[in-house]
């Protein structure tokens, strides 16, 4: 199968840029002809003020990216197109483009922007799901949700509903990807069309192997370091629990204020370590006794780390809310606890931590699953199926299109 895959890509490096190369990876060990299209923010910074303008017009609908989409769909002839982001330099403009050469088009779903301007679901910490299945998202406006400004939120909001007006999301797309059912609902909440949306969990390759010594000596905590992902919950916790150590491997904007948080609590032992490399990840996870995953509400789309510490034998303590109730089954490969309660969290770190032999049986159940659900093979097997279910939908339009009668010639008699 030949495959064009579509991306742009963040200033700084997330989750949905790496996903986006291991699913090209993945295409091609499995022997699929593979071509891309990128773009990257960093044309918005070397635009300067002129690039900081032209990008709201652009997340509506980008000629220039349309015209290359294009060119490639003519010499290449796909069979797919996957886009993974389109925001905010791609635009929907290339699904017309595919679906004029007829080409199968797949989105995956990596954030919910469609159904949230700030592509969180969250406000100051607390779910929120005011915008989900309005025809515009006018609280998240009055509110500037994206990048905490309204004229760029309301940038954002006509975007997406000028084209939710359009019927772009129904007609111009064949298959969206989730990785969770959870998010299945809340898209088909947010008006994207139930048939069309296929869950797809992401997957870890290469395979790190687990564990063979015994649980580890301290939790850990990797991920972004910002409110969101519940690194204030975390912390708040961990000021309740003396004698357990955590490790926190992560950036973002409250990386000061762990480094304070160690510094300033003696009786509690938080160590934050720098980047690492993959190899170094898995080692630091495999010697963890579990894992901490405390984001609020329903703002991750799924969790790459928590099938990483899966992988290696590690349980995992997360929420009961969003991915994080539907990923971790609790009593099997981990520990659920109230989403954004502090003392509920600590409860369950203690728990987990004195109980080591019930940690590590929890461990082997984690990796079993791992090889169940998330390795490259099954992935792939899944991603095949959406594929030939997009390719199956561009087939039968083409033959509702062919039936249909032509329209028959009007001929003008001469007076």
């Amino acid at each position: 199968m030949r495959v064009l895959i579509v991306h742009n890509r963040y200033l700084l490096p997330g989750g949905e840029d790496e996903v986006f190369g291991s699913e090209r990876r993945l295409l091609e060990t499995f022997g699929h002809q593979v071509d891309s299209y990128e773009v990257s923010n960093r044309e918005i910074l070397q635009a300067g003020a002129w690039g900081e303008v032209a990008a709201g017009p652009r997340a509506c609908w980008s000629f220039g990216s349309a015209a290359a989409v294009g060119e490639i769909l003519r010499r290449r002839q796909p069979d797919v197109m996957h886009v993974h982001n389109w925001f905010p330099l791609i635009s929907p403009a290339v699904y017309r483009e595919a679906r004029r050469r007829g080409v199968a088009v797949v989105q995956s779903l990596h954030n919910p922007r469609l159904v949230c301007p700030g592509a969180s679901l969250s406000r100051r910490g607390e779910t929120c799901t005011d915008c989900v299945g309005r025809g515009v998202a006018w609280p998240a406006v009055t509110r500037g949700c994206y990048q905490e400004s309204r004229l760029r939120t309301a940038a954002v909001a006509f975007a997406l509903a000028m084209h939710r007006y359009r019927g772009t999301w129904r007609r111009d797309v064949d298959a969206f990807i989730v990785f969770t059912k959870f998010f299945q609902h809340v898209f088909t909440a947010g008006g994207l069309p139930e048939a069309k949306i296929h869950v797809k969990p992401h997957f870890v390759e290469p395979d790190p192997g687990v564990r063979t010594g015994p649980p580890g000596d301290y939790a850990l905590y990797v991920g972004r370091l910002s409110e969101e992902k519940g690194v204030r919950l975390l912390l708040k916790a961990w000021s309740r629990l003396e004698g357990i150590p955590l490790v926190v491997r992560g950036d973002g904007p409250l990386k000061e204020e762990v480094t304070r948080f160690a510094a300033g609590n003696p009786k509690v032992s938080v160590r934050l370590v720098g980047r690492l490399s993959r190899t170094e990840l898995s080692e630091l996870i495999k010697g963890a006794r579990f894992l901490v995953w405390p984001s609020l509400g329903c703002y991750e789309t799924f969790g790459l780390v928590a099938i990483e510490a899966f992988a290696c034998g590690v349980p995992v303590l997360g929420s009961d809310a969003g991915a994080m109730a539907e990923i971790v089954e609790p009593g099997r490969t981990g520990l659920h606890f109230p989403s954004g309660d502090a003392e509920g969290l600590a409860g369950q770190v203690r728990s987990a931590w004195m109980r080591p032999v019930v940690t590590e049986a929890m461990g082997r159940a984690a990796r079993e699953v791992f090889e169940s659900r998330y390795t490259a093979r099954a992935n792939h097997g899944r991603l095949m199926e959406v594929y030939a279910t997009a390719r199956s939908q561009i087939e039968c339009e083409r033959a509702v299109h062919d039936s249909r009668p032509a329209r028959p010639r009007v001929v003008e008699r001469a007076h």
